[in-house]
């Protein structure tokens, strides 16, 4: 039986398997690629799906107190200016005057230069507002400058009202949003942990101000039952309480969630009390009230927001190193079912036998068709190098057509992490597969 090992991959392994098995290759390669750009391949396409929907199904579908937007990832410019962004979306800027690279002046140690290696050659930080800048219309100017939305809040905070209007909430009640957002990072970099384009989970809770310690104890529970419920490795889980002089213009409070990446212990999640900081700021900006009006006493108020936000490239980076697995003999990756590229793989014994591959394309049809999931169709070499190519990209069962299959209709089920081997009937395979995934869920 092969161990389940603890296994501390390192960054240049992870990339290349990602690159090598269709989860993420480096963007615009054709043209000789584009710093710090992803795109994600058939498997990682797939994995991301999959992540997302299970915190779609877990915090939206699953709770009668959370609603669901998707807001235009180009909003006025108005709003950007009411919440601060304009003005104090900033990372410190420092230029070396040797080489003129340029980097975040908070993440250089001491005063050596990472690139050229020159020492005192930094200019004086500046501040530099990471928005992309872009104009609205046929032509540039300063009326119809926006911004891309460099995170996915603001939406929800403009859609409070529609969202109190149209579905009359009960109280408290949250808003979740999933899409892109973009910054103009200085320094991006760690494969897919930081870039220019990424994809956030995040919901806005509002709560009474008296019940704010009380919901954002709840929400850290939350986090953790969806870290787990993904797949995460906690023993490289982490929290770290923000300290006051560091938090967010807008934050009361902030535990950053941080994880053992294979590049060192860095944010992966965060968990914020805003306070009313932002409705207030869009009330006085529009005009419009952004009040919540009690339905059994009329009492009307601001509401305090408690903000769960998540990305989900960096939730994917640490699903990889928390499945990967080496036990010196073969690669595989323990990941859950339910987030798994493909649900499990059919497999003819022999390519070149006719009834083997009729009797495997009608397996693989059945359970394609059940709706559980993506299935994999593998004849390519020889029966071992297929269970170990769907081993590295984490299919958790293989079924095998062979011979006796042909005589008494049974089929041999390959357990991913263990390599263990059963026969079970053809009959029973698409059971088979849905009970392991809802047992899972």
């Amino acid at each position: 039986m092969a161990k389940k090992l603890e296994h501390n991959v390192d960054m240049e392994t992870l990339v290349s398997l990602a690159k090598r098995r269709g989860f993420v290759y480096p963007g615009s390669v054709i043209y000789g690629g584009l710093a710090n750009s992803w795109d994600f391949g058939p498997l990682g396409v797939e994995i991301k799906r999959n992540i997302k929907n299970l915190w779609w199904k877990m915090f939206v579908q699953e709770r009668e107190d959370i609603y669901g937007v998707d807001a235009a990832i180009i909003m006025k410019r108005d709003v950007w200016k009411a919440s601060g962004h304009e003005e104090g979306f900033n990372d410190p800027l420092v230029e070396c005057t040797k080489c003129h690279e340029r980097f975040r002046a908070d993440y250089v140690k001491g005063d050596e230069c990472p690139n050229c290696g020159a020492k005192g050659s930094f200019t004086e930080p500046r501040q530099f507002n990471m928005m992309f800048r872009v104009h609205v219309g046929a032509v540039e100017s300063d009326e119809n400058v926006t911004y891309l939305r460099p995170e996915t809040a603001q939406g929800i905070f403009v859609n409070f009202k529609n969202i109190v209007d149209t579905m009359a909430p009960k109280f408290p009640f949250g808003v979740a949003q999933i899409g892109k957002a973009f910054r103009n990072e200085i320094t991006p970099g760690n494969f897919i942990f930081r870039t220019r384009e990424f994809e956030q989970m995040e919901i806005e809770y509002f709560v009474r101000k008296d019940d704010w310690e009380k919901e954002f104890d709840q929400w850290r529970k939350e986090m953790s039952r969806w870290m787990n419920a993904v797949g995460l490795d906690m023993k490289k889980v982490h929290e770290y309480d923000v300290p006051t002089d560091k938090l967010a213009h807008y934050s009361k409070r902030t535990i950053d969630i941080e994880f053992d990446f294979p590049f060192g212990r860095d944010e992966l999640s965060g968990l914020a009390y805003r306070t009313d900081f932002d409705l207030h700021a869009h009330q006085k900006a529009s005009g419009e009230k952004m009040e919540y009006t009690d339905r059994e006493t009329g009492e009307k108020f601001i509401p305090h927001i408690i903000e769960p936000s998540l990305g989900v490239e960096r939730t994917f980076l640490a699903l990889l190193a928390s499945a990967y697995r080496d036990d010196g003999k073969r690669v595989w990756l323990d990941l859950n079912m339910s987030v798994a590229p493909y649900k499990a793989a059919v497999v003819p014994l022999l390519k070149n036998k006719p009834p083997l591959v009729k009797k495997a394309r009608e397996l693989f049809d059945t359970l394609r068709d059940v709706g559980i999931g993506p299935i994999a169709w593998d004849e390519r070499g020889n029966i071992g190098k297929r269970y170990l190519s769907q081993d590295e990209i984490g299919t958790p069962y293989c079924f095998t057509v062979d011979f006796q299959t042909l005589e008494d209709n049974t089929v041999t089920v390959r357990d991913r992490n263990t390599t263990k081997q059963d026969r079970i009937s053809v009959n029973e395979a698409a059971a088979f597969l849905s009970g392991k995934l809802s047992g899972q869920d």
